[in-house]
């Protein structure tokens, strides 16, 4: 993510990261409760979206990746149902570590303040 776009693609990406949130909302899988879907970077050719998933623990993101990767085939074709494209993206999910980092940080400066 961070990478320049058009303000097409911008709006491409929104929209393929609203209505993938939604349809794994649908799904029953145990693997899936508690992501959240924060970015999606769409390749220039559109044949390709790279999803970025965040998830409350390492451990449950490396299983919520396994889930989505599992699932990418069910949500293409949700996706191309429901976003008129030329081409439906192939999804690739991806971990954003961004909010483990975040957390990681912030309990080190409590540590530290609680030292001082």
């Amino acid at each position: 993510m961070g990478k320049p776009s058009y303000p097409r693609t911008r709006r491409l990406n929104a929209i393929i990261r609203e209505v993938l949130a939604d349809e794994v909302e649908a799904l029953n899988d145990p693997r899936l409760g508690m992501i959240t879907m924060t970015g999606v970077d769409t390749a220039p050719d559109m044949r390709r979206a790279t999803v970025y998933v965040s998830a409350l623990d390492r451990n449950h993101l490396e299983e919520a990746i396994k889930g989505l990767t599992a699932a990418a085939p069910r949500l293409r074709v949700l996706l191309g149902k429901q976003v008129r494209i030329k081409f439906t993206p192939q999804l690739e999910f991806k971990a954003d570590t961004g909010v483990l980092q975040g957390e990681r940080i912030d309990a080190v400066l409590r540590e530290l303040e609680q030292d001082g």
